[in-house]
């Protein structure tokens, strides 16, 4: 851990409200993300002027502090031993004089509120832009605070954590397939494939671990439940006349049987004595789970898992122009509903089945499309300095497959170049998707990374060489599509100060709702 680091921590705790404030602490790929007893606390405007602050989300029950690949990963262990040796505050919401009765603390902005920082409107265009991008986030978050959208966030957090063994597996995964097609170093791919082939062979069990955790229940009972999905001993069960197979219903059966052994620990905790509680509920969960995971679950989750092979493969090998056109153009605002949740079982699915999701690399493809969006802005509003320098700054994370930075503070406060960025998508998916019509299929044998981070992920059915091609095609045509048509359609009317001339003289929250129209 770098000194920068710890700094970078040191930084963050006090903005986001204090160690009091801080419920708790996890990180993904690229976004630190925080459960906050008051997200009114939080100094946007301060954590944005952080340099290792890439962007923030404020979505439903966690608050996101973008940092990227690889910074999250250094700079979570220093926050929570920051909080760690904190010292416990005198009560659960600090002194009352210490916030202002709408719960901000004194000289704070809070998320909602991103002009309480200035006093008065934002002076420049890039200030506009992130008062605009933070009121958008705001009204999406209260949009996405349904009951499936909280699910489906649910289901994600099972599945993030498994990220980074996806990434390290997938890329040791690319190179022993490389060394097997060049004939070299025979003899150490044996062990490449152990270790690359080790998590997918038991990601069951973690999948369970999570749900369990996710969901209220006990980990480790999840984590049991679900490894009855991949013991090989359940070749020796037959239902309705067919013979089970370990790993029937892969890590969907896992999550069903997870899920189902929350509830049924839940159930037992309302009716066995104390006394006999660290005894029967633990028993009964795994005894009345496991025996509906092998009659039913496995075999149901089974026929689905293979259902969306099978749909997979059909669509982009039958329909893949047209099927990457759409899936390009729409996940961004998949993404923006919070609906883009879904596709995380589908992704890890694919995976285990066939090696790599034929899916990821087209979706890869809105964020090719943000950046050619991004490059046009800057160079139609060459005056505009500060937004220039926002997009300078945001870019090089864009090119990388961090693409909320571009989103929150340039194209979607500014409306146009966010439909015209997603045309550039739609360009790029259409391209992957042609070439997957002619048999050229590209994977990633993780889910995370997109934009040129994909690359040492990279998989398909033609070699190495061929898929990164195409792969590399779809992204170019993202960038030159998402440019022309934000370049060409995507500025009509919006001045070089980087405001639409016909929103200058309106409110902040009447302009942000005109641009997101």
């Amino acid at each position: 851990m770098s000194t920068s680091d710890s700094t970078t921590a040191a930084a963050i705790l006090p903005l986001v409200g204090g160690p009091a404030n801080v419920l708790t602490v996890a990180h993904c790929m690229t976004r630190l993300r925080l459960g906050l007893r008051d997200p009114g606390l939080v100094d946007e405007p301060g954590l944005r002027a952080l340099p290792a602050v890439l962007g923030l989300v404020a979505d439903g029950g966690s608050y996101q502090i973008v940092l990227g690949p690889g910074t999250v990963a250094r700079v979570t262990p220093a926050f929570e031993a920051l909080l760690a040796n904190a010292p416990a505050p005198l009560a659960p919401h600090g002194p009352a004089s210490a916030t202002s009765p709408d719960g901000a603390a004194p000289g704070a902005a809070g998320p909602t509120d991103p002009t309480a920082a200035h006093g008065t409107e934002p002076a420049t265009a890039a200030d506009r832009l992130a008062l605009r991008g933070a009121e958008l986030k705001a009204a999406r978050s209260r949009r996405n605070a349904t009951p499936l959208k909280l699910f489906l966030r649910r289901i994600a957090d099972v599945f993030v954590p498994l990220i980074p063994a996806l990434i390290g597996c997938g890329v040791i995964a690319g190179l022993n397939g490389l060394l097997i097609n060049l004939g070299v170093l025979r003899g150490l791919t044996p062990a490449l494939t152990a270790i690359a082939s080790g998590f997918m062979a038991l990601i069951a069990v973690f999948v369970g671990h999570n749900t369990a955790k996710v969901f209220g229940g006990t980990p480790v009972l999840g984590g049991a439940v679900a490894a009855v999905v991949v013991y090989a001993g359940v070749a020796k069960v037959t239902v309705l006349g067919v013979t089970l197979a370990p790993g029937q219903g892969g890590v969907l059966g896992a999550l069903a049987a997870a899920l189902l052994g929350t509830y049924v620990e839940k159930w037992c905790r309302g009716w066995v004595p104390p006394t006999l509680d660290v005894l029967l509920t633990p028993t009964l969960t795994v005894l009345l789970t496991g025996l509906v995971t092998l009659y039913a679950l496995m075999y149901a989750a089974g026929e689905l898992s293979a259902a969306i092979g099978t749909a997979a493969a059909w669509l982009l090998s039958t329909t893949g122009a047209f099927a990457g056109l759409v899936l390009g153009a729409l996940f961004l605002p998949l993404v923006m509903l919070g609906l883009h949740q879904a596709l995380i079982p589908i992704h890890t699915t694919l995976i285990e089945q066939q090696g790599y999701t034929v899916l990821l690399p087209v979706l890869a493809m809105a964020g090719a499309g943000q950046v050619g969006a991004a490059v046009a802005v800057y160079v139609r509003l060459r005056h505009d300095t500060s937004l220039r320098t926002t997009i300078r700054s945001a870019l090089p994370a864009g090119l990388l497959g961090v693409g909320e930075p571009l989103i929150y503070g340039v194209s979607l406060p500014l409306g146009r170049p966010f439909v015209t960025a997603c045309a550039g998508g739609a360009a790029g998916g259409a391209f992957i998707g042609f070439f997957s019509m002619l048999g050229d299929r590209v994977g990633s044998t993780a889910i995370g990374p997109s934009g040129l981070a994909l690359f040492p992920l990279l998989s398909g059915n033609r070699g190495l060489a061929v898929t990164a091609a195409v792969y590399a095609g779809g992204l170019l045509t993202g960038y030159t599509v998402g440019f022309a048509a934000t370049y060409f359609f995507g500025l009509g009317g919006i001045r070089d100060d980087g405001l639409d001339g016909g929103l200058g003289s309106e409110p902040p929250a009447r302009r942000a709702e005109q641009a997101a129209v």
